[in-house]
């Protein structure tokens, strides 16, 4: 009975630890899975999403539409389901709401999620977001919005299909992930303004915003060279997220990573631009990756042909790194600026 006891107790003791360390899972090098990001599914997806058969995904439009339910095929096919809480892959948006600033006569409009639950503090919610309206058809001519944003709308495809492979390999994000691609952009970042007033998921647990807003072109001032990023607003409330996109960028991307309008004495206010703002107004760290104004930025020629394809690569890893970095580690980034 002696020898029984002693020897229920060992299974017992190696079960436990066994059992903590499945619970702890290394996520320290997410170096296997930024492999996953490839170049060619990129280039397939974005080709679609920014086709004359999406006729410029004007907010609330039948091209929009269409380009959703090409996103959400994408979700399905990897196996990652919309946000619990959630009855589908919509967060619905009314006219009334998109038009009551400016009354543009917009169309009711969606934007779309979804989500991988995280395994040991699922309750804490990273969002990772894109908008993917343009500005439709305009006199006659079709704007494609090929960088403008179909580039985020695919690079969150493909970091969500790497996370996802993660997560079955058993190495999935420790606090969850919300992929949030946004409507109404274009108009006056209605969809990120609407998803921060009516929250799925309390904006006090929400630990920051990763947001990808053009990032497959180059502009001027780097005429030379693709191999850099506009880095804006990682330390306008956090000195750790700030931290966090520099030393993921030198451990494992090594891209050239530009402050420029990073200033807020910038001009062009790019800070208030894009959709992180609506989280960083209500105190939420949050990170814009850009490639800068081209010269075809809001115009017809704004195409998929002109993607350089190995810059929009790499600056997905990159915000993949900074994502996997933030949903792994051990505190959120903390809030020591206002």
């Amino acid at each position: 009975m002696k020898k029984i006891t002693i020897l229920l107790l060992v299974v017992s003791a190696f079960s436990c630890k066994n059992t903590q360390n499945i619970a702890s899972k290394n996520n320290s090098d997410p170096s296997k899975y930024i492999e996953k990001i490839s170049e060619k599914n990129l280039k397939e997806m974005l080709y679609v999403v920014a086709s004359d058969e999406m006729e410029g995904r004007e907010t609330g439009s039948k091209g929009q539409k269409k380009a959703g339910l090409y996103m959400i095929e994408q979700y399905k096919k990897n196996g990652i389901p919309f946000p619990k809480g959630a009855t589908d892959y919509y967060q619905h948006i009314p006219a009334s709401y998109l038009n009551a600033r400016h009354n543009e006569n917009l169309q009711d409009s969606e934007n779309i999620w979804a989500y991988i639950e995280g395994s040991e503090k699922p309750d804490e919610i990273l969002v990772i977001s894109a908008h993917y309206d343009h500005v439709g058809i305009q006199n006659g001519e079709i704007y494609n919005g090929a960088d403008d944003d179909g580039s985020g709308t695919v690079a969150l495809l493909e970091m969500a299909k790497a996370f996802a492979k993660a997560k079955k390999e058993g190495h999935g994000p420790k606090r969850s992930v919300l992929f949030l691609h946004v409507t109404g952009e274009e108009h006056g970042l209605h969809g990120s303004r609407y998803y921060s007033e009516h929250p799925l998921f309390p904006i006090a647990n929400t630990i920051a915003d990763i947001n990808i807003d053009m990032i497959g072109r180059r502009d001027v001032e780097h005429a030379k060279t693709n191999n850099y990023v506009y880095v804006i607003g990682a330390d306008r409330l956090s000195s750790d997220l700030h931290n966090a996109v520099v030393s993921q960028n030198e451990k494992y991307i090594k891209m050239d990573l530009d402050f420029k309008f990073n200033d807020p004495k910038d001009p062009n206010h790019f800070y208030e631009r894009s959709d992180h703002y609506n989280f960083a107004k209500h105190g939420i760290p949050a990170v814009f990756f850009f490639n800068g104004v081209h010269e075809d930025y809001h115009g017809k020629d704004d195409i998929a042909e002109k993607i350089e394809y190995d810059a929009l690569t790499k600056r997905t890893k990159l915000a993949f790194v900074v994502a996997w970095e933030l949903a792994n580690r051990e505190n959120r980034p903390v809030v020591d600026k206002k």
